[in-house]
């Protein structure tokens, strides 16, 4: 088949030379004095590159045969080489090629007395040691832990009494949780003064805060190299020390140190953009991590950002990358920055990443009036009213399609799969994004809208972090105060500020979302002009946080409902024809909307509660009749009552990727058990907070925990890592009431844990020996 294939090349280089298309064949094995022809390739990516900019052919293609590719300085590909030309960089077909960021290394190791080995190193500044094709771990503590928040983290990491044991922690990293999960800051260890430590950094979240008190490790510190794939480089000494795992054999595996932040730009200018690039079918790997470069603020996001990536891209039109694969990279991986037009990312494989699969990000300059920091705000005296953008430095009519995006955020924790921020019309479709430690997908402002979010599949999000959502948005432009009842006044005062920046309606729909500690669809702080539809909510339902003009229609969301939070009068929201599973959760309301109602509800308690707001005066009630909901497949059958409210079912079958390649490797999210108040609901057991659960069930059960009846709720486990854990309940404990009500079903317990979770606080009582005993659990909002 190789041979095959070989042959095809050939045949293909040969025919493309007849069409006017110059092809350049590159090799591991080749000569940078040779004419890059397939009998004759070159031997570097720089070599070829300069080949391709020497040619006088419109459509050049630069061909890689199998093989690693390690570049000594990221690879420039500018407008000013290739004006009104096609440039195509791509793996040549069937070959398994990788563009590298490492520096091979050839070491002579000894092993010392202590357990771990060492060897002499000369080589340019590096964090990240590969050892057959896998990352080490840089000396830290706590060790690594494989899992959790930053895989480990410890209230005694930064203690005088650990401190003390380090001779020389300059040089050390800090990590560190924002004191709000909000995020993440980073640190560099200065020194140290009577076992106290100086440190810089902290720049890396738009949030000031101090570092988290439990939520932190440090890293890069001699006296932490104790576990078995450690390593530590003194560079003052040139000397490598390292715990090699067990089953590595030194003496013939291969080491690698990652030395470039980048590979490849794809950078024009603003008069002469880059046009016509195509990177298909490579893998992108080892690049160093930059969570101590240079940060900018992101117009009263949480997020600052540094604005660089594996691939980066910079004034363009008309760029793609197609059937790529980006792994083990330090930090973003590729990141669209400032004025971009028509770029497509499709068909790639995104994983274990320092920070971000795909930033679109424009210039601060686009936005009129911007304030960068959360507490800002321009006075109206000085405001420009001036809709839309100040200039076009910003991506529009790009898009992000057929992605496979997993384990992301490794380093950095305000990451997202997709992070989108003053863009517009842009497209997000059909990706499949899990494992991150915050957003799937997150749009950080309002500037400018207009963009499409859909058919995606996103799962196991919020992993890390808190008060957030599978999908999240911000909307903090020109109308926005952090003063609630301030902004009340303005925007009553002067509606026209409104759309000012959200020139054009998002559109969200036909996504399936889950989040487990947080919302599926969180629109937060001003988040405004939305049309969110045909979406499948498996866990947090939906979150409508002050804003305008949003219409949610259609959605169903399980075990779960509406979250409106501090709504304004003359809002415009619409929330209509949505199948809901419990009442709603307002906190802080002025007013309803303009229209909530048409809805649907498991009971006629539920619809009662809802309709005690003035709301859902034509709402519906009953069972829901789903065709196949172990399976995932919540469209209704024929005949449900719930079709009574105009409600019309939309495909469950057309989520997340749809490529065969990576369906094939692509996990799929947890169904959930419908959580319903009924017998049924009873005999079920079901996972809370980190615990199983189930309802009593009898006078067996009522003797065995002396109940005083057949109410309550068992704690049948709990994992050690669970908040239940932590506020002290024990496995066979009976969940009595919570938030002072009786808990008379399952139900009830989900209910009260989402009424609370803006608090991320809920007050229980269990049964335990004979005794009823309060604990107060504390859990991620």
């Amino acid at each position: 088949m190789k041979r095959l294939l070989s042959l095809l090349f050939l045949t293909c280089c040969a025919a493309s030379q007849l069409l006017g298309q110059q092809t350049i064949v590159v090799t591991a094995q080749g000569d940078d004095q040779a004419d890059g022809t397939p009998y004759h390739p070159l031997k570097s990516l720089n070599t070829a590159l300069q080949k391709a900019v020497s040619s006088t052919e419109p459509d050049i293609r630069i061909l890689l045969k199998e093989g690693t590719y390690y570049l000594s300085s990221p690879l420039r590909i500018l407008s000013a080489d290739f004006a009104g030309r096609k440039l195509t960089l791509a793996a040549a077909p069937g070959e398994q090629v990788t563009v590298s960021g490492a520096l091979p290394l050839s070491l002579r190791w000894k092993k010392t007395n202590k357990g771990y080995w060492q060897t002499k190193l000369n080589a340019p500044p590096f964090d990240q040691l590969i050892v057959n094709g896998q990352p080490q771990t840089m000396a830290r503590y706590p060790n690594d832990q494989g899992k959790g928040i930053y895989h480990g983290t410890a209230q005694d990491a930064l203690s005088e009494k650990r401190i003390k044991r380090w001779k020389h922690p300059e040089g050390g990293f800090i990590h560190a949780l924002h004191s709000g999960e909000w995020g993440d800051m980073h640190y560099r260890i200065t020194g140290k003064e009577k076992n106290i430590l100086t440190y810089e950094g902290g720049h890396q979240n738009n949030r000031p805060s101090k570092m988290h008190p439990q939520h932190r490790f440090v890293e890069n510190i001699f006296e932490e190299l104790d576990a078995p794939g450690e390593w530590f480089y003194a560079a003052s000494k040139q000397e490598l020390s390292y715990y090699p795992p067990e089953g590595i054999d030194l003496k013939t595996a291969t080491t690698e140190v990652a030395v470039l932040p980048g590979l490849i730009e794809l950078r024009g200018t603003a008069d002469v953009p880059l046009r016509n690039i195509v990177i298909e079918n490579i893998r992108f790997a080892h690049t160093t991590r930059t969570f101590m470069e240079p940060y900018e603020r992101l117009m009263r996001s949480d997020w600052c950002i540094y604005r660089g990536g594996a691939l980066l891209l910079e004034n363009t039109e008309n760029c793609t990358i197609k059937g790529c694969e980006f792994t083990q990279l330090g930090g973003n991986a590729v990141f669209i920055s400032k004025y971009n037009r028509l770029a497509t990312v499709s068909d790639s494989y995104f994983h274990h990443l320092g920070a971000s699969a795909v930033c679109l990000v424009g210039d601060t300059t686009a936005v009129r009036s911007p304030s960068m920091e959360y507490n800002e705000f321009v006075p109206l005296e000085k405001m420009d009213f001036t809709p839309g953008a100040a200039n076009n430095r910003y991506p529009r009519e790009c898009t992000v399609e057929n992605n496979l995006m997993h384990h992301i955020g490794q380093v950095e924790k305000q990451v997202a799969g997709v992070e989108i921020q003053i863009a517009a019309h842009l497209q997000v479709l059909h990706n499949t994004i899990y494992q991150v430690p915050r957003a799937a997908i997150n749009i950080g402002d309002g500037a400018f809208g207009g963009h499409l979010i859909a058919y995606n599949d996103a799962f196991e999000t919020v992993l890390e972090t808190s008060d957030h959502g599978a999908f999240n948005s911000w909307g903090r432009d020109r109308f926005w105060l952090p003063d609630y009842s301030k902004m009340c006044e303005l925007v009553k005062l002067h509606p026209e500020l409104i759309l000012l920046d959200a020139r054009y309606t998002t559109v969200l729909r036909n996504n399936r979302f889950r989040c487990d500690h947080g919302w599926d669809i969180d629109l937060d702080d001003g988040s405004s002009n939305y049309h969110i539809y045909n979406n499948l909510c498996l866990k947090g339902g939906l979150k409508l946080r002050e804003g305008f003009f949003r219409t949610a229609e259609n959605n169903i969301l399980l075990n779960n409902s509406l979250h409106p939070h501090v709504w304004f009068v003359h809002s415009g929201d619409r929330v209509e024809r949505n199948l809901l599973m419990r009442p709603y959760y307002p906190i802080g309301l002025q007013a309803w909307g303009e229209r909530v109602d048409n809805n649907y509800f498991p009971s006629v308690e539920a619809l009662n509660a809802a309709q005690q707001n003035k709301t859902d005066r034509h709402s519906l009630f009953g069972a829901y009749q789903f065709n196949n909901a172990p399976q995932g497949d919540f469209t209704l059958s024929a005949g449900s009552t719930a079709f009574g409210i105009g409600f019309e079912n939309f495909p469950m079958d057309d989520f997340g990727v749809y490529s065969l390649r990576l369906k094939q490797l692509a996990a799929k999210p947890q169904i959930p058990s419908l959580l319903l108040a009924n017998a049924a609901d009873a005999l079920k057991e079901h996972d809370w907070l980190g615990a199983r659960i189930r309802y009593v069930q009898g006078l067996g059960e009522r003797s065995a925990y002396g109940l005083p009846d057949e109410k309550g709720i068992i704690l049948l486990e709990i994992a050690s890592d669970s908040p239940l854990a932590a506020a002290g309940l024990q496995k066979g404990d009976v969940l009595r009431t919570a938030n002072g009500a009786l808990l008379l079903s399952v139900s009830d317990l989900f209910s009260a844990t989402e009424k609370n979770r803006w608090t991320g606080k809920l007050p229980v009582e269990v049964f335990r020996n004979q005794r009823q005993m309060p604990f107060t659990l504390l859990f991620k909002k």
